[in-house]
């Protein structure tokens, strides 16, 4: 075909991809304003926007699988959607009739089963404290030291926590996962079946927000799990804690590193961080097997010191009478468990992600990162 013959048939793919478009927005406004037309967004303007990653490459057998629109229970979702929430439903059908099943984020969201494999804290950790992690910290610290500082001011939360949950979660925005969020929810709602109640209503909040913030559902990218942008929040956290702190008019965790950053530290502030009140206290145990039930007893602070020191658990720093505490068991394979006893703060950090590992492996590269920080300034 000559280039000259080819313009019409290019011009016919592109009217038609622009249709499609046209439509699939259209599902994410209530009828009357989609027959209207609503005024655009103002555009996202990120100082320093991380590159996009490609979408994961979908399978042979993916591409060949049924669409969701003609499932029974697809159709029972778009229902309700159009009744709950004003949405147009050929727009709705339009979307699921371009989603298909993803084999892989089934396989990514499935436990293995056998295997030698065991959790260890201190190998875990050494994923984390590591030379990426902290050069990439100081990095993002120094180029976003403005937006840091405006979001700790308001939520009272360190700068430097921040900076470590951003870090580990996709080491600055580096990482924020390949998968087409709109597909990967809909597996997991509708072919996930253990968790399917979770996952749909995730579903249902990520067009919430793709209507809300006028972006097209089948763009964004992010984890297997549905997970969006620089902080990994799930649509319903976006919606519920996510903040405009660049005040653009819009929420965006995937181009702007402000509302990035002031979206973390909502969150941590909504689940009860108290702004200079530790994260952590050193403890010792006198016996393993008294211990037991307090680390037993889950996450939630809920012992004093002194009542721990009657079961011979102590610490060598000065603890109010009144603080609430967890003891926190971080196991290894080839050493003794560590321990540490977590306050209200430790628990706002296992909110974001409800592992012990993990709240320690935040805190470790905070503490890291504010001490190389402090090194580097002047006058230190």
């Amino acid at each position: 075909m000559t280039y000259r013959a080819a313009l019409p048939v290019l011009h016919r793919a592109a009217a038609r991809a622009a249709s499609a478009a046209a439509l699939a927005l259209a599902a994410f406004l209530p009828t009357a304003v989609a027959a209207q037309g609503a005024p655009a967004a103002p555009p996202a303007q990120p100082a320093t926007p991380p590159a996009k990653a490609p979408a994961a490459r979908t399978s042979a057998a993916e591409a060949k699988a049924p669409t969701y629109d003609s499932r029974p229970e697809v159709r029972e979702f778009i229902d309700r959607m159009v009744l709950a929430h004003g949405f147009e439903r050929t727009g709705l059908e339009q979307l699921f009739g371009q989603i298909r099943p993803s084999a892989r984020v089934i396989n990514l969201m499935t436990p293995t089963t056998g295997g030698s494999y065991r959790r260890s804290w201190r190998e875990y950790r050494s994923r984390f404290i590591e030379p990426t992690r902290i050069n990439g910290g100081l990095d993002f610290w120094q180029a976003n030291g403005a937006d840091l500082k405006r979001a700790s001011t308001l939520y009272g939360v360190p700068e430097e926590i921040i900076v470590a949950i951003i870090g580990v979660e996709t080491i600055y925005g580096r990482n924020t996962g390949k998968f087409r969020v709109a597909e990967a929810l809909a597996t997991l709602a509708f072919d996930y079946p253990s968790r399917a109640d979770y996952f749909r209503s995730e579903l249902e909040q990520f067009l919430l927000y793709s209507r809300e913030n006028r972006i097209d559902p089948l763009e964004p990218l992010g984890s297997y799990a549905g997970a969006i942008g620089t902080p990994q929040f799930m649509p319903g956290s976006i919606r519920r804690f996510a903040v405009d702190l660049d005040k653009d008019g819009r929420i965006d965790l995937r181009n702007s590193t402000a509302d990035a950053i002031g979206s973390v530290a909502s969150f941590l502030s909504r689940h009860g961080w108290v702004p200079g009140k530790p994260t952590h206290f050193p403890v010792a145990i006198g016996d393993p097997e008294q211990a037991r039930k307090f680390i037993d007893a889950g996450p939630i602070p809920s012992f004093t010191i002194l009542e721990l020191a009657e079961a011979g658990i102590t610490s060598d720093e000065e603890i109010v009478q009144d603080e609430k505490l967890v003891l926190a068991d971080l196991v290894n394979v080839d050493a003794p468990a560590d321990h540490v006893l977590g306050t209200q703060n430790f628990y706002a950090i296992t909110r974001y992600n409800r592992s012990y590992f993990y709240a320690m492996a935040v805190i470790e590269l905070a503490n890291t990162l504010r001490l190389a920080r402090t090194a580097t300034l002047p006058g230190s």
